[in-house]
């Protein structure tokens, strides 16, 4: 059977942590001022954690355990940022470039609508890719769920890949 490249090619990708009291919260690659945290073997950025499962499933990459697992101690505490830098260096290996990513987060409290700017300017540094390509939307769960009593914090990402070279 022959086998086609497409140009274009999507991924999805969910990212769940619980929160805790006192620990640091990280979203999109900010620090976010709050009385609770994400409770992770890395920074628990939700925001990052669930764009690099929709770039490596979209490039049939597998997943982010697969590449970062959360038992190894080399991602203890790591930056999240690096682990979407490196995601993006095994995307461009392979031929692919970033078309648009767009996230929904799933937070409760605290509101980050004046973050987000902030948000997709961080995201688009580590990604190497315009401002413009970065879309991110924050929403409650009007008090319902695990989100809604603020235990947790969850994160949807979807993304469009483009073929750039024939590796």
């Amino acid at each position: 059977m022959a086998t086609t490249t497409f140009p274009f090619r999507i991924g999805s990708g969910y990212d769940v942590h619980r929160l805790a009291d006192g620990l640091e919260f990280w979203l999109g690659g900010v620090k976010v001022e709050h009385a609770k945290g994400a409770v992770a073997h890395s920074d628990g950025d939700v925001i990052i954690h669930a764009l690099c499962d929709a770039l490596l499933g979209a490039a049939n990459l597998r997943d982010i355990g697969y590449h970062f697992p959360d038992d190894s101690p080399e991602y203890k505490g790591i930056d999240s940022k690096i682990l979407l830098a490196q995601t993006m260096s095994m995307l461009r290996k392979k031929g692919y470039e970033l078309g648009n990513a767009d996230v929904v987060l799933c937070l409760q409290r605290p509101k980050v609508k004046n973050l987000i700017p902030a948000m997709q300017q961080c995201l688009a540094k580590a990604m190497q890719t315009d401002i413009d390509n970065i879309s991110i939307k924050a929403t409650t769960t009007e008090t319902l769920g695990f989100v809604g009593r603020e235990e947790g914090v969850a994160a949807y990402a979807t993304t469009l890949l483009m073929k750039t070279s024939c590796t």
